[in-house]
């Protein structure tokens, strides 16, 4: 298990950025979702997948290879290219 605190101090901005994409994203989905927003004034005859909620979870989602390789490097799993 490499060093934590090393690998933390090698992160420049846009890795921090790119960290709080995903958690950003999760929170919109569950403050849409509990507010009952995200719903267009033409949402009559949408499908319960074309809302706001889904797209924030989506979103959240593609936005989570950060953290994936976050935690590869804390196991030791990446290899230097």
């Amino acid at each position: 298990m490499k060093n934590v605190k090393a690998i933390l101090a090698d992160f420049g901005a846009t890795d921090w950025l790119s960290l709080a994409a995903a958690p950003t994203f999760a929170l919109m989905a569950i403050l849409t979702a509990t507010a009952g927003g995200g719903e267009g004034s033409c949402s009559m005859h949408m499908s319960p997948l074309g809302g706001m909620v889904p797209m924030y979870v989506l979103m959240s989602g593609f936005h989570g290879s950060p953290w994936l390789k976050l935690l590869a490097h804390w196991r030791g799993a990446v290899r230097a290219v």
